[in-house]
């Protein structure tokens, strides 16, 4: 029955087991370890022979909820909880990997992802090139005998750049690699990028899936074969796993995924609007409008927006701190997804390490600001906005 579930079915009661209490809230199974009736129960665990759970480094049963409703929401086969969203990619893309390989990734990353590929994973033997992503002929021009892994976002952040990932998975396949996708800006409510052909998706929980700014977690979706050859022990032994309280934490946020979603993406397409009729802004980017450069990729890939609204201010840098500072409902925080509006500026936050060519490169401004709407009443919103924004020189 719940395979025929839809999504707000699958995220209110997809995975739930419980204990002899019968209690409606998914339990907090606070355990660093568990008990066996026997030593010859405790052997066959560890052997693999039985089921069950053996350290919570390996798993919970609150971890294992999350994870399997999770899966239901993605289709994945398997995945795996963990500490954060940068855990997630960082275990999805090295537990693959062996000094002499090689990584193909879209540039315009969220610059602890970036600094995953072209920073630490050089340090171990595994080269990187970074390309830009929008062009199909680049992830092939990237291509060597050695390359294993190609990585990109879609929507990207903060400019919401859109790849093709049918396309980029079509030319991994020709070449065994295997595609990971850092999913988090679309949610899995609006994009599978499974069903597009990825072989890997990663999530960082911090945001939409807990939305409420509580706490930190990640995931890793794959197909089980993928997940047991590659994951499985390196999971296990490296020991990013998610606190079973954050866990139960994202259970309860990912019941109103679909509630939040639907209320930020209307309200970030209405402020996407009313951002492109004004005189301060030099250019509005967002996935759900006509003149987003690949908008014909997010109608094939795409079932909504985004809850994310990139733009630019003729002012630059000053004006973007002006715009800021005088906001009063919407506050200035590098997360996203928060029930809350947030807004940020990237190159001097998220981006501020990569070099001036670079974040120029990914059309990072100093008048470049990423909003990440939240669910308070659109109009108030958009008044926050209209008084910030008469307050700037254009």
């Amino acid at each position: 029955m719940s395979k025929s579930w839809r999504p707000a079915t699958q995220l209110v009661h997809g995975g739930t087991t419980r204990s002899q209490h019968g209690e409606t809230a998914e339990a907090i199974f606070l355990t660093q370890g568990f008990v066996y009736d026997t030593s010859a129960a405790a052997e066959a665990r560890f052997k693999g022979e039985t089921d069950g759970f053996i350290y919570a480094r390996y798993g919970s049963p609150t971890n294992d909820m999350f994870e399997k409703r999770m899966c239901m929401l993605e289709g994945a086969e398997d995945a795996r909880a963990t500490a954060s969203g940068m855990a997630a990619v960082s275990a999805a893309i090295l537990c693959q990997l062996k000094a002499g390989d090689h990584i193909v990734a879209a540039r315009a990353l969220f610059g602890s992802c970036r600094w995953v590929v072209e920073t630490l994973a050089p340090k171990y033997g595994i080269e990187c090139t970074l390309i830009d992503g929008r062009d199909l002929a680049n992830w092939e021009k990237a291509i060597r005998k050695s390359t294993k892994v190609f990585f990109l976002e879609s929507p990207t952040n903060p400019t919401l750049e859109v790849i093709d990932i049918a396309g980029v998975a079509r030319l991994a396949n020709q070449i065994g690699a295997k595609v990971v996708v850092d999913n988090v800006f679309a949610t899995p409510l609006f994009q599978k990028p499974l069903e597009l052909g990825a072989h890997v998706v990663v999530y960082s929980a911090t945001k939409h899936i807990d939305g409420q700014g509580r706490c930190l977690g990640g995931v890793v979706l794959s197909d089980k074969a993928w997940i047991d050859e590659n994951l499985h022990d390196y999971f296990r032994h490296t020991g990013p796993a998610m606190s079973p309280f954050n866990a139960w934490t994202l259970l309860k946020g990912i019941e109103t995924l679909p509630l939040r979603v639907k209320q930020q993406t209307e309200n970030a397409s209405r402020i996407a609007d009313f951002l492109a009729d004004r005189n301060e802004v030099a250019r509005v980017i967002y996935p759900g409008r006509k003149d987003h450069p690949q908008a014909d990729i997010i109608a094939k890939q795409m079932t909504g927006g985004s809850t994310l609204v990139c733009f630019e201010l003729k002012g630059g840098k000053d004006a973007a701190f002006a715009l800021q500072d005088a906001l009063e409902v919407v506050k200035i925080s590098n997360n996203l997804g928060d029930a809350k509006s947030l807004i940020t500026h990237p190159a001097t936050t998220t981006h501020k390490n990569l070099t001036d060519e670079a974040r120029a490169e990914l059309g990072i401004s100093a008048g470049t600001v990423r909003l990440s709407a939240g669910i308070e009443d659109s109009e108030d919103l958009i008044e926050d906005f209209a008084r910030a924004l008469s307050r700037i020189k254009a």
